[in-house]
């Protein structure tokens, strides 16, 4: 532990640039499980990175103000264990697990959140828990591997808590710390909409293509649509929690107004990405809209096709079948003449004429025909 904060310490010494130091603290988050930065009562703040609880505990009980970013294999076996041996009750994490995609739980003098972290590959989007536990005087952040969460935050919050004033009150800090991990999982989350407006585009050019078929079309704005709900849902989820947050009740959270209208500021946020999600989802909906007078168009093609191959099938039959019935009625009589032969000649010519006319301007007067035809 020792040597991890004094690494951390003389970084600044050893690299040139705050954008090495920053590419290095990094590279330390990530080789590492867990992340600490704790703010003395006097002096200034320390980072120590590491991989077990008990590393950080004598730096946290020195520190005014600290918080600790861990990374976990199993979040339901290894929160739990993480945030005992900092000092959190035992069901506190079985209890946040417990809510859907969020969870608001006040003890008074121990608070526990959950708010969705986002993961958007292409069109599959994965919710996972980020849990914060807090307490007077620490915050802790647990999440699983498959994300990462606060890593940009982890770079600068020794700074971070250096700029805060030695005037503001305990209460004052915590909280700002607080909206500031919120800030960032919520910055996290909206990258992801990005994605999600790049498939779009692909649809899009999709669409133009008139040999594209109908099913796929359907089935990437179907996929496009659930991408968009499964993202929303956990909008609303993070607004519900911050909405607890709003006023200041909990124990934990600072009452002062300054403080609280951070909170509000977030809430603006994300009621900004809820709206740009809604109207994406109202351009797919247009899509969707496009695709059914597509298809509506094709079906009546083809209905106009079928009413015109009807119209002269009917014609032609009339025309085969009136000469053909009087021609059985008019056989049935033996020993025709030639006279007789002549007479129904004509008679099957002229029958079959008016017949096949009569047919026609029947078709023409009572079904309504394709244009054109």
């Amino acid at each position: 532990m020792d040597s991890s904060g004094d690494s951390s310490a003389a970084s600044p010494v050893v690299v040139p640039s705050k954008q090495d130091a920053s590419s290095i603290n990094g590279l330390n988050a990530r080789a590492h499980r867990a992340v600490c930065v704790a703010l003395p009562h006097d002096g200034k703040p320390t980072k120590i990175f590491g991989d077990n609880p008990s590393e950080f505990i004598s730096s946290l009980k020195t520190a005014s103000l600290g918080w600790v970013n861990f990374m976990v294999d199993d979040l339901a076996k290894d929160a739990t264990e993480v945030a005992v041996k900092f000092g959190f009750s035992d069901s506190m994490v079985s209890t946040l697990l417990k809510g859907y995609h969020s969870a608001f739980e006040d003890r008074d003098t121990e608070m526990g959140i959950m708010v969705p972290a986002v993961k958007v590959s292409k069109l599959d989007v994965c919710i996972f828990p980020l849990l914060i536990l807090i307490r007077k005087d620490l915050i802790v952040t647990i999440h699983s591997r498959d994300i990462e969460r606060l890593i940009l935050f982890s770079r600068y919050a020794d700074v971070f808590l250096r700029k805060l004033p030695e005037r503001m009150g305990q209460q004052d800090r915590l909280t700002m710390m607080l909206v500031r991990i919120l800030d960032e999982n919520n910055s996290h989350n909206f990258e992801h909409l990005r994605e999600i407006e790049e498939q779009a585009d692909d649809m899009s050019e999709l669409l133009l293509d008139p040999e594209t078929p109908r099913m796929e079309i359907g089935r990437k704005i179907y996929e496009l649509k659930h991408a968009l709900i499964t993202y929303l849902n956990s909008l609303w989820r993070t607004m519900d929690v911050l909405h607890s947050l709003r006023y200041g009740d909990a124990e934990l959270v600072t009452d002062n107004p300054k403080v609280l209208a951070k909170v509000g500021l977030l809430v603006e946020d994300v009621n900004r990405q809820i709206s740009l999600s809604e109207h994406m989802s109202e351009v797919l909906a247009s899509g969707l809209e496009v695709l059914q007078a597509l298809y509506n168009n094709q079906l009546q093609t083809l209905n106009n096709r079928m009413a015109l191959t009807m119209t002269w099938l009917t014609i032609l039959g009339t025309a085969v079948l009136v000469p053909n019935t009087i021609a059985t009625v008019i056989g049935s009589i033996a020993g025709m003449d030639a006279n007789t032969l002549m007479w129904y000649i004509t008679v099957l010519f002229l029958c079959t004429i008016n017949a096949t006319y009569l047919a026609y301007w029947w078709v023409k007067r009572w079904v309504r025909l394709p244009k054109g035809a």
